[in-house]
């Protein structure tokens, strides 16, 4: 439940109205309002107070709003886990596709800048790799499920641990041999 509805329904569970609550916890009736509205939240003597008046313990007072904070947490966690998933897709894609004409056509400088992006690939590719850890997710059905905010039960997960070391070395396979042909191919355009 919202904090703005756990105020009301205390509230008027204890029969008074904005002003009378007000009163009772040193604030204005706007404040209270306000509260009720979700427009703001209350400080940490007036929860404490609100707690006293509704005779309720402060974890109860705000126990909805920890639910909302633990999933809002949650969203921007695979936010932001899409968001680096995607500019490393971006990056890897340019690494691949602008290697050989940048060593072809720009000697050293092109190896500098290819360097440069590498850095920044990996730097993506870390932060992807530390969220996979914190969220204990490796393989493709952990990562999509987590992605979709979704969770897996206990016998898929315990399935999916054991496609772990399976899954990496494929992926590296087929990460250099996409890499492999994507140079054969541009060496062969460009040659």
């Amino acid at each position: 439940m919202h904090f703005s509805k756990q105020i009301k329904k205390y509230r008027l569970e204890a029969k008074l109205s904005q002003d009378e609550l007000a009163e009772k916890i040193f604030v204005t009736r706007q404040t209270i309002s306000n509260w009720e509205n979700d427009k703001n939240y209350p400080d940490i003597h007036s929860l404490l107070l609100l707690s006293s008046v509704f005779d309720i313990s402060l974890d109860t007072l705000v126990k909805g709003d920890l639910e909302e904070m633990k999933e809002q947490i949650k969203m921007e966690d695979i936010k932001k886990f899409n968001r680096d998933s995607i500019v490393y897709s971006l990056l890897l894609f340019v690494l691949i596709v602008s290697a050989v004409p940048l060593f072809l056509y720009l000697d050293y400088i092109g190896v500098a800048i290819y360097a440069v992006l590498f850095g920044i690939s990996m730097y993506y590719a870390w932060r992807i790799e530390k969220q996979k850890k914190v969220h204990d997710i490796q393989t493709y059905k952990e990562i999509t499920a987590f992605m979709e905010g979704k969770h897996l039960d206990e016998i898929q997960k315990y399935r999916e641990s054991g496609k772990r070391p399976y899954q990496k070395a494929a992926l590296m396979v087929c990460a250099g041999l996409i890499t492999l042909a994507v140079c054969a191919g541009l060496m062969f355009l460009l040659s």
